[in-house]
């Protein structure tokens, strides 16, 4: 019988093992294993566990020889996301959330330290395409703290700064920087007064070839700004977008240059879509002079001209340029006090403007006389859009609107506003719901003015039949209408399923029994009672 101890030599539990020379040699040589020999044996078990894989010495020695750059690249990263964090706790303290590409800060009521801070966190910010400072009237005469610092966002391809109180020295910082921000494509500095009266000056020969809309809204122009306005507009091939509406000094003295300086120079902005000129005191002579340079400029496809009062009786000088505006695709002429020899020149060139989809002559008095001759010229396959708000229009115009839309002139327009035409009697509401022809409608205004108020029972039953020939309809306007329960139930009734939005004013109504709802209503409600 074997002994104890032996028992425990053959089975590995005794403090000495026992065996065969062979055993003895074949355990050294397992000793002997290079560290990539054991590798595989890591590398399972490490995919097998669920703890972290088990070091391995070549992959140790891997890590050590990184090089001696390895410690700075570990505190580059560092510092990036410190300066990240920092950028976000900014951000959160004026209730927006970080964007690596968006810098969105308008109307936060920004200070000059604020203003300051922003700045040494935009080395953080290295890939912001768009930043937004407007509506920030405290920073006014210190972004050069800003503009001092734009070398670290090279990518910037749209700058707003409206409403900021920037003044001469502020464009001057400004286009010193433009340098750092080649790509940029949109330039807006609307509401800053202290642009115009020299400002503008500092830009002049700053701006790249880039730059693809330029927008300088109720910026105090002056005739002085619009030469030097001109040679920056000149310089920018691929200008597509120019906004100058609301300086009204900007078109004076148009015969000494000026104004004259400035649209002759379009014709090198051959890419030039979209020119807004409102309320920018257009005469007669300010119309010729424009209609020369939009001969070169085929490719503008919105112009807007609107409210401007002294082109009255001069639109004639303009029209015989607008044939060759091919592309012409939204022209706004709304409060221009347009004569009846203004609409006149206006409804002859229309049927050559054939990409027309928007045309707005609202707010002219006479435009009411001329409906039916208007809408029969306009290129009716693809209008989309048409204001008579506030034209004056009466039974007859109705009527002669009525005729037009029932031979499907019409049928393609999504927006008609109707509204503050008070003139208008039960039987011309009546006619025009009544002609059909208006399926494609999805927005639909017939309210009255604030001063005014009127019974809507003679006419809405026509609405009310009408209405289910209107299947794209999203919005109605009903404003200062009165109507009792009944009939405001039938009408939510009859839109109930549609997700309409009904603007009614809910105190005005032809009982005395309270009826009560939003202005607003969501048309999603219960049938009335039977």
């Amino acid at each position: 019988m074997e002994s104890a101890d032996g028992q425990r030599g053959r089975d590995g539990s005794g403090s000495r093992w026992k065996g065969s020379p062979l055993d003895v040699i074949m355990s050294q040589i397992r000793r002997k294993r290079t560290a990539s020999d054991r590798k595989p044996l890591g590398r399972f078990l490490s995919w097998t566990s669920d703890r972290p894989g088990i070091p391995e010495d070549g992959e140790s020695e891997m890590k050590e020889d990184r090089g001696p750059n390895s410690g700075f690249a570990a505190s580059a990263e560092s510092e990036r996301d410190v300066g990240w964090g920092r950028v976000c706790v900014f951000l959160k303290r004026l209730g927006k959330k970080a964007d690596s590409r968006s810098l969105s800060l308008a109307h936060c009521d920004l200070t000059a330290t604020d203003l300051l801070e922003l700045a040494t966190l935009l080395q953080f910010l290295p890939q912001v395409e768009e930043m937004d400072i407007s509506w920030n009237e405290l920073i006014g005469g210190s972004l050069t703290a800003l503009t001092s610092h734009l070398q670290h966002v090279g990518e910037v391809r749209t700058l707003r700064l409206c409403s900021c109180r920037l003044n001469g020295e502020d464009v001057v910082a400004l286009g010193e920087a433009l340098s750092y921000i080649p790509a940029l494509e949109v330039l807006d500095l609307s509401w800053n007064s202290g642009v115009g009266g020299g400002g503008l000056q500092g830009l002049l020969g700053n701006l790249h070839p880039s730059l693809r809309e330029l927008h300088l809204v109720a910026c105090q122009l002056t005739a002085a700004d619009a030469t030097v306005l001109g040679g920056m507009v000149a310089a920018l091939p691929r200008l597509c977008v120019l906004d100058v509406s609301c300086n009204a000094q900007l078109t004076q003295e148009v015969d000494t240059g000026g104004f004259r300086e400035l649209v002759s120079s379009l014709s090198h902005a051959t890419s030039l879509t979209t020119l807004r000129l409102q309320a920018c005191g257009l005469t007669p002579d300010s119309l010729d002079a424009l209609g020369g340079s939009l001969r070169c400029l085929p490719s503008v496809g919105e112009l807007d001209l609107s409210c401007n009062k002294l082109l009255a009786g001069g639109l004639s000088r303009l029209t015989f340029h607008l044939a060759h505006v091919t592309h012409l695709e939204r022209l706004d002429l709304h409060l221009c006090c347009l004569t009846r020899d203004d609409l006149e020149a206006l409804i002859q060139v229309l049927p050559s403007l054939t990409a027309l989809t928007e045309l707005d002559v609202s707010s002219n008095k006479e435009v009411g006389g001329v409906v039916h001759s208007l809408v029969s010229a306009l290129p009716v396959t693809q209008m989309r859009r048409l204001p008579f708000n506030s034209c004056y229009m009466s039974n007859e115009s109705f009527t002669a609107l009525a005729a037009v839309c029932r031979r499907g002139c019409l049928s393609s327009l999504r927006a008609l506003d109707l509204s503050y035409n008070s003139l208008v009697g039960d039987n011309g509401w009546c006619s025009l719901f009544a002609a059909g022809g208006l399926g494609s409608l999805e927005d639909v205004d017939v309210s009255l003015r604030p001063s005014t108020s009127a019974p809507c029972s003679a006419w809405l039953p026509a609405l009310l039949r009408a209405l289910p020939q209107m299947p794209a309809l999203a919005r109605l306007a009903m404003q200062r209408w009165t109507a009792d329960c009944q009939e405001r139930e039938q009408l939510r009734y009859c839109l109930k399923k549609r997700s309409v939005l009904l603007e009614w004013d809910p105190d005005l109504q032809d009982t005395s029994s309270a009826c009560k709802g939003n202005s607003q209503e969501s048309l999603e409600e219960s049938p009335p009672e039977e």
